[in-house]
């Protein structure tokens, strides 16, 4: 965490987070997915009936837990009925996960590492279905010029949020908190559903070798889809979550941090993204917050 306080330079303060809203992200390929749906229980009620008095709002919120910006816990994935650290697959029951859960990723405060892999290969946006590389992630750390250190949270960039609509008016960024973006499905172009760039199983021992403590991207898959191999679907996502227990978040905002790194220079960050401890849930929604 010092290392991520000793990046703040200027106070400029980015939000990395998609909005939570009934439009998207999410496209509905993943069956109960489902975007958050917000059921006002009381609007402007008052208690006593006399609008003078204490007047309140509530509602209740229904949502994938992956359905917007998340960190993957690692009860999410396993192979041979064993999850992370040999975990047998059984914690997981039809009430949630007993062990591995959500709740157990914590306070997580760090330095963050924005790896912009789509400015590496000069494009607003790396095309669907190309696969990150360790060379690729070497280039992208040359450009940051920042050297990783053990417990750094690494932040991929492809650039796919282009393919969604920004239905906010303000931009994300600031000298204050700014607004996160309610990106929604772009209505006649949906190509992003098949293709997205992500990271290759030629990366993960690379994120393993630099011992970081978590990995993002702003996409919805995180590893690269269709899979390289067509025989074996995620492999990324197996070998991260149960082999080597490393924490993947996905479907996060890196746009305006992106501008901002290439136009000072800076590409480190104090990165502030603890997840909603879910008890025993496999997603964690999270609203991480960068600052400079």
């Amino acid at each position: 965490m010092l290392r991520g306080v000793g990046a703040v330079r200027t106070g400029r303060v980015f939000s990395l987070a998609m909005q939570f809203h009934a439009g998207g992200p999410q496209t509905g390929g993943v069956p109960g997915r489902v975007n958050p749906e917000l059921d006002v229980l009381a609007a402007g009620v008052s208690v006593t009936g006399d609008p003078g008095d204490f007047t309140t709002t509530d509602e209740v919120l229904r949502l994938g837990t992956q359905a917007s910006t998340h960190w993957d816990a690692l009860c999410h994935v396993g192979y041979d009925a064993r999850l992370y650290n040999d975990t047998p697959m059984d914690v997981v029951t039809d009430a949630g996960a007993t062990r591995l859960g959500a709740e157990h990723l914590g306070s997580v405060v760090s330095r963050g590492i924005l790896l912009d892999v789509a400015r590496v290969h000069g494009v607003d946006r790396l095309p669907g279905g190309y696969p990150i590389t360790d060379t690729d992630l070497d280039d992208a750390l040359t450009l940051s010029g920042v050297e990783i250190e053990a417990g750094d949270i690494l932040l991929v960039r492809t650039g796919q949020p282009q393919m969604l609509r920004d239905d906010t008016e303000s931009s994300v960024g600031s000298d204050g908190p700014g607004h996160a973006p309610r990106l929604s499905r772009h209505d006649p172009d949906d190509r992003y559903r098949t293709d997205t760039a992500g990271i290759s199983v030629r990366a993960v021992e690379w994120f393993a070798r630099h011992d970081v403590a978590a990995v993002a991207t702003d996409t919805f898959v995180f590893e690269v889809w269709p899979c390289e191999d067509p025989e074996v679907l995620l492999p990324v996502h197996m070998i991260d979550l149960r082999d080597v227990g490393l924490v993947q978040g996905q479907l996060w905002y890196l746009e305006a941090l992106a501008q901002d790194c290439a136009a000072d220079g800076q590409y480190d960050v104090l990165l502030s993204a603890s997840p909603l401890p879910v008890t025993g849930a496999a997603g964690a929604p999270v609203a991480p917050t960068a600052v400079k």
